[in-house]
C-alpha cells in the first residue's frame, strides 16, 4: 500500500552518525574471496558517507564498503565502462537485491548523466546509506525494500565528473563524456532519426534497461528547480520551429501518469512544489512540474527512450539552479530532496500487476502488453509478470504472444493498493512472432530507430555475456 504511517516514517528518520564503527565480520570465507579487493580494503576505517564530493575512487570505495558490510541488502554490479575505462557501478538495494522474487518491481535512479551536475550523484551515495542503515528500523523504508528492488547507478559519466569542477553552476566543462558527447542526446528518438554516434556508456545503459523490466525510473540533472516529464521532443514538423523555450508540449499516452509522478515528487520536495524561477532569464513551472518539449524539445533523451522502447516511466529531475553547488551546500539539498526520493519510488506499487499465463499455468514470457487507448507497449518478464502504474478507474488490457491468440481483458485500478490481474491465453497457430513485432512497432509510429539491432525491441535476444546482472 502506498499510504504507511508517513508522518511517522518523518518523525523518526533522523540523521545517522557516518562514524559508526564496522562491526564483527560476518562475511564467509567464500563471500570474503569474492567480494574482497585489497585495493579498497574497508576493515580498518569507519563505515559512512560524509557531505562532500566523491571522485571516481572515493565513490568506489564507499559503495565496495557498503556491500562489504551490508551483504543481505544490497549487491553491486556493473552495467559496463565509460571511455577511459570506470566502471558504470550500480547498487540494488532491497530485502532480496541478488534475485528478482516475484511481486517486487525492479525501479532505478540514474545521476550524473552529465558530469558537472553533481548534486544527484552524491544525493544517490546518501540514499543508499539511508537505505541500508534505516532498514528494519524505519517502518516505511522497511516496507519499501521488503516489496521493491532498488537499482541506484551514481554516475552515468564517471569521466566527465572528473574534469568538472567545484562551484562552477553554469558551463558545459566535464557536461559531455571523454569523448565529447552528451549523453542526454545519444538515445533512440521517438520521434526523428538520431544519428549520432552510440557511445559506450549510453550502449551499457540501453543494454541494461533491456535485460531488466524496470517500472519506474528517475534520471537526476542540475541547472534548474523542475521535475520534467515525457515527452521530450516533438513531430518533426515542430523542431524547426521551438529551438529554444518552447510554449507546446508533446503529450504522451500517460499523460496523467506522467504529471501525477512529477507531482509527488515536486510536492514532496522542500522547495520545488514553488515553481520558482532560478533566474530572470529563466522560465518559471507551474507546481515544479513541466512538460519536456514545453520547456525545451530535445532529440535523442534517455527519458523517452525508457519510456518508448521499454516501457518504464521515467521523470527528469532537475535539482538544483547551480549545476556544481560547493560542497557545503549538499546538506540543504538532501534534506530538500530525502523525502520525495523515497516516495517516488513507492509510486511503482500502484495501477496494475499481474501475470500473463498459459492455459496450463505456465508463464508466458515476452508478451506485448498495452492498456487500451495508450498506445506504448510493454513486455512480460521471464516469470510472465507486468506492472503498469496507472491512476484510478477502469481500464482494458491487450494482450499479445507469438503462438496465442490475443486477449482483451477489462480491470479496475484503485487508490488503495495496485490491482492484481492474471491473464490466461489460449494456444493458436494463427498469431505468430512476426505478428507481435508488427504489434509492438506500429504503436512507435514516428520511431527512427539509430541502431539497427534495436528495430525490433521484442525481437532480438539480449546477449549479457559482457555484462554481469543479479539475476533478474
Amino acid at each position: 500500500m502506498l499510504v504507511l504511517g508517513i508522518v511517522l516514517w518523518l518523525s523518526s528518520m533522523v540523521t545517522q552518525s557516518c562514524t559508526s564503527a564496522i562491526g564483527p565480520e560476518t562475511l564467509s570465507d567464500g563471500e570474503l574471496a569474492r567480494h574482497y579487493n585489497s585495493r579498497y580494503s574497508i576493515f580498518d576505517e569507519p563505515y559512512g558517507i560524509d557531505f562532500k564530493y566523491h571522485n571516481y575512487e572515493q565513490m568506489s570505495r564507499f559503495l565496495r564498503a557498503t556491500s562489504l558490510r551490508f551483504h543481505n541488502l544490497t549487491a553491486l554490479y556493473s552495467i559496463g565502462k565509460s571511455f577511459q575505462g570506470r566502471n558504470l557501478w550500480v547498487m540494488v538495494v532491497s530485502s532480496s537485491p541478488y534475485e528478482h522474487m516475484i511481486g517486487k518491481p525492479d525501479v532505478k535512479y540514474v545521476a550524473n548523466i552529465h558530469g558537472n551536475e553533481a548534486v544527484g550523484r552524491e544525493l544517490m551515495l546518501h540514499l543508499i546509506h539511508l537505505l541500508v542503515t534505516k532498514y528494519g528500523s524505519d517502518p516505511y523504508i522497511t516496507w519499501l525494500l521488503d516489496n521493491t528492488r532498488i537499482h541506484i547507478l551514481p554516475s552515468m559519466n564517471p569521466d566527465g565528473f572528473e574534469v568538472s569542477k567545484e562551484g562552477f553552476c553554469e558551463g558545459s566543462q566535464g557536461r559531455y563524456n571523454a569523448r565529447g558527447f552528451d549523453l542526454n542526446r545519444n538515445f533512440p528518438d521517438y520521434f526523428k532519426q538520431n544519428n549520432k554516434k552510440t557511445q559506450l556508456e549510453t550502449e551499457a545503459v540501453k543494454e541494461w534497461v533491456s535485460k531488466i523490466q524496470f517500472v519506474i525510473s528517475g534520471s537526476l540533472h542540475g541547472g534548474a528547480l523542475v521535475a520534467s516529464y515525457p515527452f521530450d521532443n516533438t513531430p518533426n514538423s515542430l523542431i524547426k520551429v521551438f529551438q529554444s523555450y518552447s510554449s507546446t508540449p508533446s503529450i504522451s499516452p500517460d499523460d496523467d501518469v506522467f504529471r501525477h509522478l512529477s507531482l509527488t515528487y515536486a510536492q514532496n520536495h522542500g522547495s520545488m512544489y514553488r515553481g520558482e524561477a532560478c533566474s530572470p532569464s529563466q522560465p518559471g513551472f507551474k507546481d515544479g512540474i513541466t512538460n519536456g518539449a514545453e520547456w525545451y524539445p530535445l532529440t535523442g533523451g534517455m527519458q523517452d527512450f525508457n519510456y518508448v522502447w521499454n516501457g518504464c516511466m521515467e521523470i527528469t529531475f532537475e535539482l538544483s539552479c547551480c549545476k556544481y553547488p560547493p560542497a557545503q551546500d549538499l546538506p540543504h539539498y538532501w534534506e530538500e530532496n530525502r523525502v520525495s526520493l523515497i516516495k517516488f519510488l513507492a509510486e511503482a506499487h500502484r495501477g496494475v500487476h499481474g501475470f500473463v499465463i498459459d492455459e496450463n499455468g505456465n508463464a508466458v514470457e515476452r508478451a506485448s502488453v498495452k492498456v487500451k487507448g495508450r498506445d506504448i507497449s510493454f513486455l512480460t518478464t521471464k516469470y510472465g509478470e507486468f506492472w503498469r502504474i496507472l491512476l484510478p478507474g477502469v481500464y482494458r488490457l491487450e494482450v499479445y504472444a507469438s503462438g496465442y491468440t490475443p486477449r482483451e481483458v477489462e480491470f479496475m485500478v484503485v487508490e488503495e493498493h495496485p490491482t492484481l490481474l492474471n491473464v490466461t491465453l489460449h494456444g493458436t497457430k494463427k498469431w505468430t512472432q512476426s505478428d507481435v513485432w508488427g504489434h509492438t512497432t506500429t504503436e512507435r509510429r514516428h520511431t527512427a530507430m539509430s541502431s539497427p539491432h534495436l528495430d525490433h525491441p521484442v525481437q532480438e535476444p539480449v546477449d549479457t555475456d559482457s555484462i554481469v546482472f543479479p539475476n533478474s
